[in-house]
């Protein structure tokens, strides 16, 4: 198990039964950049490949 296994464990345990937008993801992303800019370059990797996981595979 990774460390950030800890976070998502948490993330489901507390709000596992909730539904949101992607919306609401994109602004809280935005909201955790702007409050730790160390975190650009991870978040857009993560956004990115969210954005992407229907694509098809070549």
């Amino acid at each position: 198990m990774y460390f950030t296994d800890r976070g998502i464990e948490e993330l489901a345990a507390r709000r596992g039964e909730e539904e949101v937008t992607i919306e609401w993801l994109a602004e809280q992303l935005r909201t955790f950049v702007d409050l730790n800019p160390e975190f650009e370059v991870p978040i857009e990797r993560l956004a990115t490949w969210l954005a992407r996981l229907d694509d098809d595979e070549d």
